[in-house]
Protein backbone atom coordinates (compact mmCIF):
# COMPACT_ATOMS: atom_id res chain seq x y z
CA UNK A 1 0.00 0.00 0.00
CA UNK A 2 2.82 2.49 0.69
CA UNK A 3 4.58 2.00 -2.25
CA UNK A 4 1.21 2.21 -4.32
CA UNK A 5 0.90 5.76 -2.86
CA UNK A 6 4.62 6.56 -3.05
CA UNK A 7 3.81 5.90 -6.99
CA UNK A 8 1.16 7.94 -6.95
CA UNK A 9 2.63 10.84 -4.95
CA UNK A 10 5.64 10.92 -7.46
CA UNK A 11 3.66 10.70 -10.41
CA UNK A 12 1.89 13.76 -9.22
CA UNK A 13 4.76 15.64 -8.52
CA UNK A 14 6.00 14.71 -12.24
CA UNK A 15 3.02 16.26 -13.71
CA UNK A 16 3.86 19.41 -11.72
CA UNK A 17 7.57 19.71 -12.05
CA UNK A 18 9.74 23.15 -12.97
CA UNK A 19 10.27 21.52 -15.92
CA UNK A 20 6.56 20.71 -16.39
CA UNK A 21 5.86 24.19 -15.98
CA UNK A 22 8.93 25.59 -17.61
CA UNK A 23 7.57 24.65 -20.92
CA UNK A 24 6.68 27.79 -23.24
CA UNK A 25 3.07 28.30 -23.89
CA UNK A 26 1.55 28.35 -27.27
CA UNK A 27 1.76 31.97 -28.88
CA UNK A 28 -1.20 33.57 -29.51
CA UNK A 29 -2.58 33.14 -32.47
CA UNK A 30 -4.24 35.83 -34.89
CA UNK A 31 -7.61 37.21 -35.53
CA UNK A 32 -8.23 34.80 -38.66
CA UNK A 33 -6.45 31.72 -37.05
CA UNK A 34 -8.22 31.97 -33.98
CA UNK A 35 -11.60 32.06 -35.88
CA UNK A 36 -10.46 29.50 -37.93
CA UNK A 37 -9.24 26.99 -35.21
CA UNK A 38 -13.27 27.53 -33.04
CA UNK A 39 -14.34 25.96 -36.11
CA UNK A 40 -17.86 28.06 -35.76
CA UNK A 41 -16.56 31.06 -38.28
CA UNK A 42 -16.77 28.77 -41.44
CA UNK A 43 -18.99 31.16 -43.15
CA UNK A 44 -16.77 34.78 -41.69
CA UNK A 45 -13.99 32.85 -43.02
CA UNK A 46 -14.87 32.32 -46.54
CA UNK A 47 -16.18 35.61 -46.25
CA UNK A 48 -12.83 37.50 -45.57
CA UNK A 49 -11.15 35.60 -48.14
CA UNK A 50 -13.40 36.67 -51.15
CA UNK A 51 -13.34 39.81 -50.11
CA UNK A 52 -9.38 39.65 -50.16
CA UNK A 53 -9.20 40.43 -46.28
CA UNK A 54 -7.42 37.69 -44.83
CA UNK A 55 -4.09 39.41 -45.05
CA UNK A 56 -5.73 42.84 -43.25
CA UNK A 57 -7.34 40.68 -40.73
CA UNK A 58 -3.92 39.14 -40.05
CA UNK A 59 -2.14 41.85 -39.81
CA UNK A 60 -0.49 43.82 -36.71
CA UNK A 61 -3.78 45.34 -36.20
CA UNK A 62 -4.79 45.90 -32.90
CA UNK A 63 -8.39 45.38 -34.56
CA UNK A 64 -11.40 44.70 -32.58
CA UNK A 65 -13.68 42.21 -34.17
CA UNK A 66 -17.38 41.76 -33.18
CA UNK A 67 -17.37 38.08 -35.38
CA UNK A 68 -20.71 36.60 -36.63
CA UNK A 69 -21.05 32.93 -36.34
CA UNK A 70 -21.75 30.46 -38.56
CA UNK A 71 -25.39 30.52 -37.20
CA UNK A 72 -25.49 34.47 -37.50
CA UNK A 73 -24.86 34.19 -41.19
CA UNK A 74 -27.81 31.64 -41.17
CA UNK A 75 -30.37 34.10 -40.23
CA UNK A 76 -29.58 36.14 -43.41
CA UNK A 77 -32.25 35.47 -45.67
CA UNK A 78 -31.87 32.59 -47.60
CA UNK A 79 -29.41 33.22 -50.82
CA UNK A 80 -28.03 36.05 -48.78
CA UNK A 81 -24.29 34.91 -48.04
CA UNK A 82 -24.15 33.46 -51.78
CA UNK A 83 -24.82 36.53 -53.29
CA UNK A 84 -22.73 38.25 -51.30
CA UNK A 85 -19.33 35.55 -51.98
CA UNK A 86 -19.44 36.67 -55.53
CA UNK A 87 -17.19 38.32 -57.56
CA UNK A 88 -19.76 41.29 -58.56
CA UNK A 89 -20.34 41.89 -55.14
CA UNK A 90 -17.44 42.33 -53.61
CA UNK A 91 -17.29 46.04 -52.29
CA UNK A 92 -20.57 45.48 -50.83
CA UNK A 93 -19.42 42.30 -48.89
CA UNK A 94 -15.53 44.34 -47.88
CA UNK A 95 -18.71 47.27 -46.77
CA UNK A 96 -19.99 44.75 -44.50
CA UNK A 97 -17.07 42.75 -43.12
CA UNK A 98 -15.67 45.69 -42.35
CA UNK A 99 -18.73 47.17 -40.64
CA UNK A 100 -17.63 44.58 -38.05
CA UNK A 101 -14.26 45.75 -37.10
CA UNK A 102 -13.06 48.62 -34.88
CA UNK A 103 -9.63 50.14 -35.04
CA UNK A 104 -7.53 49.13 -31.52
CA UNK A 105 -8.04 46.47 -29.20
CA UNK A 106 -11.31 47.16 -27.71
CA UNK A 107 -12.17 44.77 -24.56
CA UNK A 108 -15.66 44.30 -22.79
CA UNK A 109 -14.86 46.47 -19.71
CA UNK A 110 -14.29 48.96 -22.15
CA UNK A 111 -16.92 48.62 -24.97
CA UNK A 112 -19.95 48.26 -22.16
CA UNK A 113 -19.21 52.20 -21.21
CA UNK A 114 -19.58 53.52 -24.95
CA UNK A 115 -22.31 54.19 -26.80
CA UNK A 116 -21.08 53.84 -30.09
CA UNK A 117 -17.33 52.63 -31.92
CA UNK A 118 -16.57 53.43 -35.64
CA UNK A 119 -16.07 50.70 -37.84
CA UNK A 120 -13.08 50.57 -40.43
CA UNK A 121 -15.65 51.02 -42.77
CA UNK A 122 -16.16 54.63 -41.46
CA UNK A 123 -19.60 54.00 -40.32
CA UNK A 124 -21.18 53.96 -36.61
CA UNK A 125 -21.64 50.56 -34.53
CA UNK A 126 -24.18 51.75 -31.84
CA UNK A 127 -23.60 50.15 -28.54
CA UNK A 128 -25.69 49.53 -25.51
CA UNK A 129 -25.71 47.32 -22.58
CA UNK A 130 -29.67 45.36 -22.96
CA UNK A 131 -30.56 42.85 -19.89
CA UNK A 132 -26.88 42.92 -18.86
CA UNK A 133 -25.44 41.41 -22.64
CA UNK A 134 -23.54 44.04 -24.69
CA UNK A 135 -26.13 44.95 -27.66
CA UNK A 136 -24.89 46.40 -30.82
CA UNK A 137 -27.31 48.65 -33.32
CA UNK A 138 -30.18 46.76 -31.14
CA UNK A 139 -29.94 43.40 -32.74
CA UNK A 140 -26.60 41.92 -32.43
CA UNK A 141 -25.63 40.38 -28.76
CA UNK A 142 -22.22 39.36 -27.45
CA UNK A 143 -22.33 35.94 -26.78
CA UNK A 144 -18.68 35.62 -25.69
CA UNK A 145 -16.45 38.48 -25.01
CA UNK A 146 -12.65 38.99 -24.69
CA UNK A 147 -10.87 36.24 -26.98
CA UNK A 148 -7.55 37.73 -26.96
CA UNK A 149 -5.74 37.09 -30.18
CA UNK A 150 -1.91 37.98 -31.19
CA UNK A 151 -3.38 41.11 -33.03
CA UNK A 152 -6.48 42.22 -31.46
CA UNK A 153 -9.86 41.02 -29.69
CA UNK A 154 -12.50 39.04 -31.09
CA UNK A 155 -16.04 38.94 -29.24
CA UNK A 156 -18.35 36.83 -30.89
CA UNK A 157 -22.18 38.01 -32.11
CA UNK A 158 -25.32 35.98 -32.76
CA UNK A 159 -26.07 38.03 -35.77
CA UNK A 160 -24.62 39.79 -38.52
CA UNK A 161 -24.87 43.36 -38.14
CA UNK A 162 -25.00 45.56 -41.80
CA UNK A 163 -23.90 49.19 -42.25
CA UNK A 164 -26.61 51.84 -42.75
CA UNK A 165 -27.41 52.64 -45.87
CA UNK A 166 -26.04 56.14 -47.77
Amino acid sequence: MKSILSAILFGVLALVSPAAAAEPKAAPKDIVDTAVAAGSFKTLAAALGAANLVETMKGAGPFTVFAPTDEAFAKLPKGTVENLLKPENKEKLIAILTYHVVSGKVMAKTAVTLDKATALNKKNIALAVVEKTLTLNKSAKVVTADIECSNGVIHVIDTVILPPAE
